[in-house]
């Protein structure tokens, strides 16, 4: 479920539209479209899905209703209060996003070891600068750790190259999507 609100805009961004686009729904009308979906993992990500302070009464609420709950952060609002049994997702800008004196790096102490941080890499200054916060913060063995190609920037076979060099304690993460089908469609 993608939430309208952003308070970032990042050199890559791909979902322009959800920085004003959505409609508003009720708590109700979303518990009932996440129980018609099916499904039991629910994702909830942005734009910011922070910057709603509904947010988090709803993250519960699914938990409580028995989903296994993602939330996908820009990372810079404080994950602080987000239910500790949801699985956190958490971007951390690189420089090549334009945003990375943006990001709350506190959260850092926040995650859990369910949660993953996520980078997305423009080019090798990005990539060192990742390994840099990566090590300073001590990641390895805290939480998992994504580092994703920048969608028609990077080759993902470049940063594939340098995470087997280094070998580097992270999974490559491709916007898979993308890959699938038309990148500027929205949704399947």
């Amino acid at each position: 479920m993608r939430l309208t609100g952003c308070n970032l805009r990042c050199t890559y961004c791909d979902t322009q539209y959800a920085y004003s686009e959505g409609s508003e729904l009720s708590e109700e009308d979303i518990i009932s479209r996440v129980n018609n979906a099916g499904f039991n993992l629910v994702e909830i990500t942005g734009g910011e899905p922070l910057l709603q302070k509904e947010v988090y009464p709803l993250i519960e609420r699914l938990i409580e209703e028995g989903y296994t709950v993602l939330v996908e952060t820009n990372g810079s609002q404080s994950i602080r209060d987000i239910d500790r049994r949801a699985v956190v997702i958490l971007d951390i800008k690189t420089p090549g996003s334009g945003m990375h004196e943006e990001m709350d790096l506190s959260n850092l102490d926040n995650i859990k070891n369910k949660d993953e941080v996520k980078f997305i890499i423009t080019g090798s200054a990005d990539y060192e600068w990742s390994k840099d916060i990566i090590h300073k913060f001590r990641l390895v063995n805290r939480s998992g750790i994504l580092l994703s190609p920048a969608y028609g920037i990077l080759a993902p076979k470049d940063l594939a190259k340098w995470m087997l060099q280094d070998r580097i304690k992270a999974r490559l993460n491709l916007q898979i999507h993308k890959y699938m089908f038309d990148p500027a469609k929205r949704g399947v």
